[in-house]
């Protein structure tokens, strides 16, 4: 791992957990074990800093996607393999994080907003194709309005005044509001498969 790399993994690490404006550039150093110096070297200011972390931490959200299991090897398979990464994606996760690259950090924004309408969205509208063919979801459902309303739901659980990190767990909150998502568009076959499954794995 080289200088840079290594600086980008522990900003990730500590964004994540913490916020990002209650991190330092001298927290990151230390924790990174170079010089405040080496950061500018490779980073002009913390903005820089923070819009690379961003865009890394997207590129390794999209080739875990890439990883879960193809649609091709089973709907049901896909959805308990999404279920797992939601819970250990956002468990790890302070909620302020998406609060406040929205307010403060217009680019990073921007490149979520692009994530979401070239990858999340046609991930989504796929899936509830292949679904509705394979007869798990319901058939009377349109993919691309139901993938918009999934969109628009995982954005509103980074909400800190209806979702505070005191009473809720980010990852179970995420989970929850996946599983009553994905209950809402089973047929009676998708539901029976999911949880089978689910158990069996459990």
């Amino acid at each position: 791992m080289d200088t840079r790399e290594k600086i980008i993994v522990t900003a990730i690490d500590q964004f994540m957990h913490y916020g990002i404006r209650s991190v330092t550039m001298d927290d990151i150093a230390r924790l990174a074990g170079v010089s405040k110096k080496t950061i500018y070297q490779e980073f002009t200011d913390k903005n820089h800093l923070v819009l690379d972390t961003f865009q890394s931490a997207l590129h390794e959200d999209e080739l875990m996607m890439k990883r879960l299991p193809q649609l091709n090897d089973g709907i049901i398979e896909h959805l308990i393999g999404l279920s797992n990464y939601i819970r250990k994606r956002f468990s790890e996760m302070n909620p302020l994080v998406m609060n406040e690259i929205q307010r403060y950090y217009p680019q990073c924004w921007q490149l979520f907003e692009d994530f979401k309408s070239k990858c999340i969205y046609q991930d989504i509208v796929t899936l509830l194709e292949k679904g509705i063919q394979e007869g798990y979801f319901r058939p009377e459902i349109d993919p691309e309005i139901i993938a918009l309303m999934r969109m628009e739901q995982m954005i509103s659980l980074f909400d800190p005044i209806k979702f505070p990190a005191s009473k809720y767990n980010m990852g179970d909150l995420h989970l929850e509001m996946f599983e009553h998502f994905l209950y809402g568009i089973f047929t009676e076959k998708g539901k029976e498969t999911y949880l089978n499954k689910k158990n069996s794995q459990n």
